[in-house]
């Protein structure tokens, strides 16, 4: 019988052979101590005997046998060597007592290279063996600013909280967002139980979408898990079963899709004629029922100035549209309160904006099971097909200010108080010390954090002689401060020089509009599988800059062609040469950043003095949102 099963494999491993060789792939199992003599390791660490997934066992250590097993560790030699008659008492052992001994192996940057016991993988592997026991030495590499080593560190992290070795990611973040989501309530690793639970739900959730077709996807299981844990929830997953699952997969498929692609989102980056053409299929009639629109808002507009710049946006489109839409404003101060949203869609409401991004999850979790609704959601950076982001590139207007800060200051140095440290704010910070630097070379930004606990940035920039201040962009309705935008110190005294202005009712005007014409799936179809994020600038009429008019005259006159220019694309504050605060070159003269890039810097320009804070450092209310879209210290490039 082993004999036969010897021949099988291999008849396997002379296929893997020749697919390799006719793919230019090198066909015998990859070698570390080859891949090594060309990287520089930093240390070894034991772990001990652990079980090893056997889809992660890529090679072996030595070249010593490498060419009697094919790229996919099935044997090459002929039955009647002594590798052959080996292979097949083996497998007889392996049948009649299971695995004796553990393996031994390395692991290297979460693949595992076999020291002693490649038979034994040989024979497991074609058995259909999930895993195996194996003494294990980990192989630490010397960190650098490559993604993949960038998310291996990340993996380390996460082992040590999990032990969980068995999922890969491809994405940064990624790893700390599964185990935020596994394990909300605290930082402590996972225990025995909590270990053995998430196994099982992974194992089912594999074998359904494997079922499915997901092995023909080029997605990593563990982004795949991570999505569906993102929308359907963990708690909720604990207590479904094989057909639960499968039901869910069906369901938002188009997700996983989507992760499978190399670019999962495209950017509209201004309104598009295909979401404004007309369809006379789905065009709502006039007489029928309004539209219903809800506002749903995570602080009062009272209070909070994000909201408020909101509802403003909510009270226009009303303005605009008249009889032809019902609009109306809900607010919560819980972000998984999915209830409201529900009542909402109940009460008949069809298009509904969640505006703010600690609101991202229950809004998915709505779309998937209501896809007769629309769901956008106003955040950066997250890629899902069932629900549509939206944003304004602020850092326009911020680059204007800058330049406008950096004519007007006496001290050559410049305050900017930004508040939470998530994706897109070192864009603003590092545009507005750009646009410092086109009219001053000379100035300093003295950057500093409005939400760290116990912290007054005042006394920071006393301490630095400064004498103009950034700071957040508008006040709400009950606040009387004339701290906003850009302004002057004298004294006690403040005086407003500009600010930036946020449009959100443009914006909304337009999307509403695309729904209205029945030219919302428009923008869909034109972008095939990807997820669309609206990311609207200066050129939409979403973003503008109003000022003092008190400026000087050729401060006002900078400030129009640099307008006119942001406006028709001419110049983008992120050309050119810049340089990180270490002395790193982030972009070349005649290169433009892209807008995927701007929104993912993670590093301040070399004008500036000031750092990202820990978690640790912020107050308690802004822990929900910086976990989600926060930049970690420790990740911030090459320049932060």
């Amino acid at each position: 019988m082993s004999y036969t099963d010897y021949q099988k494999a291999q008849k396997i491993g002379e296929k893997t052979y020749k697919s390799c060789i006719s793919e230019g792939v090198y066909p015998y199992l990859p070698v570390l101590e080859d891949m090594l003599s060309k990287e520089k390791s930093e240390s070894q660490v034991s772990l001990g005997l652990v079980e090893i997934p056997v889809e992660l066992i890529a090679g072996t250590y030595t070249s010593g046998r490498t060419t009697a097993f094919a790229r996919d560790f099935m044997p090459l030699l002929e039955p009647e060597t002594e590798f052959g008659s080996k292979w097949s008492h083996l497998y007889d052992s392996l049948c009649s007592e299971g695995q004796r001994e553990p393996v031994k192996a390395y692991e290297y940057l979460n693949r595992f290279y076999i020291v002693e016991g490649n038979k034994r993988v040989s024979v497991q592997k074609y058995m259909g063996s999930v895993s195996l026991e194996g003494v294990v030495t980990r192989i630490i590499p010397q960190k650098d600013d490559t993604k993949e080593n960038k998310i291996y560190f990340e993996f380390l992290d996460f082992y040590a909280k999990t032990k969980i070795n068995y999922l890969l990611m491809s994405h940064e973040g990624s790893y700390e967002k599964l185990f935020r989501l596994i394990h909300p309530e605290n930082s402590e690793p996972l225990n025995e139980d909590e270990r053995l639970e998430f196994k099982f739900i992974y194992s089912l959730f594999k074998k359904e979408y494997y079922d499915k077709g997901g092995h023909k996807l080029n997605a990593r299981i563990g982004e795949v898990l991570l999505t569906y844990i993102e929308i359907f929830g963990y708690d909720d997953i604990r207590h479904k079963n094989s057909a639960d699952i499968r039901k869910d997969i069906t369901k938002i498929w188009s997700e996983f899709r989507m992760l499978a692609d190399d670019k999962p989102f495209s950017l509209i980056m201004h309104p598009t004629e295909q979401s404004q053409k007309i369809s006379i299929a789905k065009l709502i009639p006039v007489g029928v029922q309004p539209l219903k629109i809800a506002f749903v808002y995570y602080k009062d507009p009272q209070i909070s100035g994000w909201s408020y710049c909101h509802e403003i946006g909510r009270e226009h489109i009303s303005n605009v549209f008249g009889e032809r839409v019902e609009t109306k404003a809900f607010t919560t101060y819980d972000s998984s309160d999915i209830s409201l949203i529900e009542n909402i869609i109940n009460d008949g409401y069809k298009l509904i904006f969640t505006t703010t991004p600690v609101l991202n999850a229950i809004s998915l979790k709505c779309a998937v099971l209501h896809p007769d609704v629309i769901i956008l959601n106003c955040s950066l950076n997250t890629a899902f097909r069932h629900v549509r982001t939206y944003y304004l590139r602020i850092y326009e207007a911020k680059f204007i200010i800058g330049a406008i800060a950096g004519s007007m200051t006496e001290e050559n140095r410049i305050g900017y108080i930004a508040d939470y440290p998530i994706f897109g704010m070192p864009a603003s910070v590092n545009a507005f010390a750009l646009g410092v630097k086109l009219v001053n070379p000379r100035a300093k930004v003295y950057l500093d954090w409005s939400t760290v606990k116990n912290h007054n940035p005042y006394e920071y920039f006393e301490k630095n002689d400064v004498d103009l201040i950034s700071n957040k962009d508008i006040n709400a309705p009950v606040q009387e401060s004339r701290e906003f935008g850009l302004y002057g110190l004298y004294s006690d005294t403040r005086f407003n020089i500009a600010m930036p202005v946020w449009d959100w009712g443009r914006m909304y005007e337009e999307l509403v509009r695309s729904v209205i014409n029945g030219a919302w799936k428009n923008d869909e179809n034109a972008n095939g599988i990807h997820g669309l994020n609206y990311y609207w600038g200066m050129s939409s009429g979403a973003i503008d800059v109003i000022y003092s008019k008190k400026l000087p005259t050729g401060t006002r006159q900078l400030v129009n062609i640099l307008k006119n220019q942001i406006k028709s694309g001419e110049f983008t504050p992120f050309s050119g040469k810049i340089y990180s605060q270490h002395g790193i070159l982030m972009n070349d003269t005649d290169d433009i950043m892209t807008p995927e890039e701007i929104i993912n810097i993670d590093w301040f320009a070399d004008n500036i003095t000031g750092s990202i804070p820990e978690i640790s450092e912020l107050e308690d209310g802004c822990h929900e949102l910086v976990s989600q879209l926060g930049i970690k210290p420790e990740r911030q490039g090459s320049g932060i």
